[in-house]
């Protein structure tokens, strides 16, 4: 199994490891270049620059590599971020590119990870005995090579002192990859993609205007997945989660009656119904029948 051990900002790594029981975290970098290709559900580990130690001090399980405007990894993770404001985030990377940025307009990469985890002090482990001082983003490692694996067995032996419930061998044990579960961040980012930062419906690419909607609300059974999403204008997306438009399951806008007899307009927003739903990129999964079917018939209010 191929892992990443990348290069962390120790700054990063001391505000999340204050804050147990995260469901993600945006592994940022001040590039938009993507610093590899890993499978999804790899694992992907936290190493301290030289002058902090150099050990590996934490991981994650690989999501997606995305690259977005500050901004809006701002506003899909907020402290998942590392940082407790939008400014000292921006700050940080102001550092590293030696130049000022702009939130609005300045794009950075972004590893949407699942399930992190932060080793105490004194289950940190050794960094791989070949790392050179030039590596500046990270390296690729294999568990079954001689270096690679005294890697992943000093992990396993530090997860397990480190939460001995057994979770850790279940979660790092057998090198298995599994399907890792997005949190709201990783939802707003991945369905964002999915739609190639368009509407579904108006074909809209202003980015700040769209957002990521829930077909089944979160907190009604329905789950982080591209699946479960829709990219839709703010507006849009009011209407829907208040069951004004709705999607039929064969991807065909609906707009209740009750937007004109409520507010005495609408105009707009009927001309939209009946028009064809954009369907994601074929790389992602498609709106699901029975989530809309339950939309349509729960929350529509027709």
């Amino acid at each position: 199994m191929r892992y990443w051990i990348g290069i962390t900002d120790y700054d990063w790594f001391q505000f999340l490891a204050a804050r147990p029981e995260l469901d993600e975290v945006n592994f940022w970098q001040p590039s938009p270049r993507r610093p590899v290709t890993l499978e999804p559900s790899a694992p992907f580990l936290f190493k301290l620059h030289a002058e902090h130690g150099g050990a590996i001090v934490g991981g994650g399980v690989a999501v997606r590599f995305s690259t977005v405007p500050i901004y809006l990894a701002w506003e899909a993770f907020e402290q998942k971020n590392g940082a407790a404001s939008l400014g000292e985030m921006a700050k940080r990377i102001q550092r590293y590119r030696r130049e000022p940025v702009s939130v609005t307009h300045d794009e950075i990469g972004c590893w949407i990870l699942s399930e992190p985890f932060f080793l105490p002090r004194g289950q940190w482990i050794a960094p791989p005995d070949d790392w050179a001082p030039n590596i500046v983003q990270g390296k690729t490692y294999d568990d079954q090579e001689r270096i690679g694996a005294r890697v992943w067995q000093d992990l396993r032996a530090a997860l397990a002192i480190a939460t001995p419930s057994g979770i850790a061998e279940e979660r790092y044990g057998a090198p298995i990859l599994v399907r890792p579960r997005l949190g709201q961040g990783g939802f707003r980012i991945v369905v964002t993609d999915a739609y190639n930062r368009r509407c579904a419906i108006t074909a809209e690419r202003t980015l700040p205007a769209l957002d990521a909607a829930h077909i089944i609300p979160n907190g009604e059974r329905g789950e982080h997945r591209v699946g479960n999403g829709l990219l839709l204008r703010e507006d849009l997306h009011a209407l829907f989660d208040a069951g004004y438009v709705s999607v039929t399951p064969d991807l065909r806008v609906a707009v209740s009656r009750r937007i004109r007899e409520e507010y005495e307009n609408g105009r707009d927003y009927y001309a939209m119904a009946g028009r064809s739903v954009r369907a994601p990129s074929e790389s992602f999964p498609r709106p699901n029948p029975s989530s809309l079917d339950w939309h349509y018939n729960e929350r529509y209010l027709g």
